[in-house]
């Protein structure tokens, strides 16, 4: 897949494609139904597929100290949908003079001189230009005039996470906030996942027999409410059972709050300073404070052990790092 960033970076011999645009934060269930669709489009045309999105997220710009948290960081977003079958990715930066382009403006600096576009894939909600002023009858009609067709993927209304909700990031984005991961993963199609440096802690987990990678989250991530949870410690290539921990550890009188992942019956590891991923798979309990440290130790020992049954007992149909796709609705684009 061909990974753009700026208008400048496409090839000046770039012919007709089919594109689509939005945010695309986490590259949700929704996301993959209309990525793939586009996909779909441009091999029946013999044509590239292109998928515009934006850094940093719109409203951060638009209104600034808004900034959402982040489902997927992009090049996590980019290996996803690199492997729905993408060609290209466009990042825009999204600056405020960007934001004051109007609908008309954005497909003729955009869709047309730069990416030819023949068709144009989106959601019914789809929103973009100056204060959002532009929808889907608005990209149809302009489409008229710049010789591209839209196409619109209708939503798919969510089961049990969503309760009759479109999938969207939002959803998911408050699902991880308060600690419904599985619910978060039948948005996302897989596990939530966080990314991160790992770095020096006050090493108490390796005091106490369980070793924690404590991992430095990259700026703006969705991090599940507090408390511990099951999933996997990805290290390269390697994805290991682990018990995940969140919060401040109200233990020791912590105050700042962390990601620790305990890579489950793995002896010896040297994590410091690697980028790893952590991807919660279920909620196992809340943080508490014990009234002693064996106490802890033995909330500990049947947290990991928990934990390693959840992780032996999920199907991963998807994969734990799957990015299958399946049905939903796109978010706006601004």
């Amino acid at each position: 897949m061909q990974r753009w960033r700026g208008l400048e970076d496409i090839p000046r011999d770039w012919g007709r494609s089919v594109v689509t645009i939005g945010s695309y934060d986490g590259v949700h269930r929704g996301h993959q139904l209309i990525i793939g669709r586009a996909v779909a489009r441009a091999r029946e045309l013999g044509i590239p597929s292109v998928v515009v999105t934006f850094d940093p997220h719109p409203s951060e710009v638009v209104r600034p100290g808004s900034h959402p948290p982040l489902l997927a960081a992009y090049h996590r977003r980019a290996e996803l949908m690199a492997g729905l079958g993408v060609d290209a990715l466009l990042i825009l930066p999204f600056t405020a003079e960007f934001s004051q382009l109007a609908p008309a403006d954005f497909v003729l600096k955009v869709l047309t001189d730069r990416l030819h576009a023949r068709v144009v894939v989106e959601g019914p909600n789809f929103r973009f230009g100056h204060k959002a002023a532009g929808n889907v009858q608005t990209l149809t009609e302009l489409g008229r005039t710049h010789d591209y067709e839209v196409e619109v993927v209708d939503l798919y209304v969510s089961g049990e996470a969503g309760q009759g909700q479109p999938f969207s990031s939002t959803l998911t984005r408050r699902l991880v906030a308060e600690g419904d991961v599985a619910g978060a993963a039948e948005i996302l199609g897989r596990p939530h996942r966080v990314e991160g440096l790992v770095v020096r802690g006050a090493q108490r987990g390796r005091e106490l027999g369980y070793p924690t990678a404590n991992v430095a989250t990259l700026p703006h991530s969705a991090i599940p409410a507090d408390g511990v949870y099951a999933g996997w410690l990805h290290v390269n290539d390697e994805a290991m059972p682990a018990a995940i921990s969140v919060g401040t550890n109200p233990q020791f009188e912590g105050t700042e709050r962390t990601v620790e992942a305990y890579a489950i019956d793995r002896v010896g590891l040297d994590l410091y300073g690697l980028h790893v991923a952590v991807d919660f798979l279920a909620y196992v309990r809340g943080q508490e404070k014990f009234d002693s440290v064996e106490a802890l130790l033995v909330a500990m020992a049947e947290d990991v052990e928990r934990c390693k049954a959840l992780v032996v007992a999920y199907s991963p149909k998807d994969g734990a790092d799957g990015a299958d796709g399946a049905d939903g609705a796109d978010d706006s684009a601004r």
